[in-house]
C-alpha cells in the first residue's frame, strides 16, 4: 500500500475510535468531573487511553475470538459491571441531594489519588461493552484491511481515544466558573445518577 493508503487507514480508524468513545457513558462521565474539580485529572486520562489502546490491540492481535467461545467471562463482567455503576450512581444521588454548599473547589473531601485510579479503572474494565466494541468491532473492522494497513488503523484509533479524553478532561476547567455555583454541582451529579443507574440497569438485563 502507498503512503497515501496508509494515512487514510490512520484517518478511518481515528473516525471509527471516536464514534465508539465519544458517546456519553460512565466513564467519560467520571472523566469530566474529575476534569472540572481539577482532580488527578492527568492520571485518569493517561489510564483512559492506555486502556483503550491496550484493548485495541488486543481487537487486532485476534483476543476477540477468545471472548466469543467464552462468552461467560462476558457475563461475570456484566454483572460485576452492573453492580459497581449503580452503587456509584447511587453515591452521585447522595450527593445531589445532600444539603450543603458543594463548589468546585469545595467537595466533599478530595477524591484520593488510589480511589480515582480503582474507579476508573473499574469504570473502563467492567464495562463489557468495551470488550464487545473495542476489541470485537474495532479489531475486526482493523483486520478487514490489508494486513499491513490494521497497525495504520489501530494507530488511528488510539490516537482517537489520546485526543478525545485529553480534550475531556484537560477542557473541563472551562465550565469551571459554571460549576462555582452549588446549584451547578447538584446538576451534574443528579445527571450522573441517571446516566449510572441506566447503564448500570441496562447492563444487568444484557441489553
Amino acid at each position: 500500500m502507498s503512503a497515501l493508503d496508509l494515512v487514510q487507514t490512520a484517518v478511518l480508524g481515528l473516525g471509527t475510535g471516536l464514534a465508539l468513545i465519544i458517546a456519553i457513558g460512565a466513564q467519560n462521565a467520571f472523566v469530566l468531573r474529575q476534569g472540572i474539580r481539577g482532580e488527578h485529572v492527568a492520571v485518569v486520562v493517561v489510564i483512559c487511553a492506555l486502556s483503550d489502546a491496550l484493548l485495541i490491540a488486543a481487537g487486532i492481535l485476534g483476543i476477540g475470538a477468545l471472548i466469543e467461545a467464552a462468552p461467560v467471562v462476558v457475563d461475570v463482567i456484566r454483572y460485576a459491571g452492573a453492580a459497581f455503576l449503580i452503587g456509584y450512581g447511587l453515591i452521585a444521588a447522595k450527593r445531589a441531594i445532600r444539603p450543603g454548599s458543594l463548589t468546585a473547589n469545595e467537595q466533599q473531601g478530595p477524591l484520593s489519588t488510589k480511589a480515582a485510579v480503582a474507579t476508573v479503572l473499574a469504570l473502563t474494565w467492567l464495562n463489557p461493552h468495551v470488550y464487545l466494541d473495542t476489541v470485537l468491532l474495532l479489531g475486526s473492522v482493523a483486520n478487514s484491511q490489508a494486513p499491513d494497513a490494521r497497525w495504520w488503523f489501530g494507530g488511528g484509533a488510539m490516537l482517537g481515544s489520546i485526543l478525545w479524553f485529553s480534550a475531556l478532561g484537560f477542557g473541563a476547567r472551562l465550565l469551571r466558573p459554571f460549576f462555582a455555583k452549588p446549584t451547578s454541582w447538584r446538576i451534574l451529579d443528579g445527571a450522573i445518577a441517571v446516566v449510572m443507574f441506566a447503564l448500570g440497569i441496562r447492563m444487568a438485563i444484557g441489553a
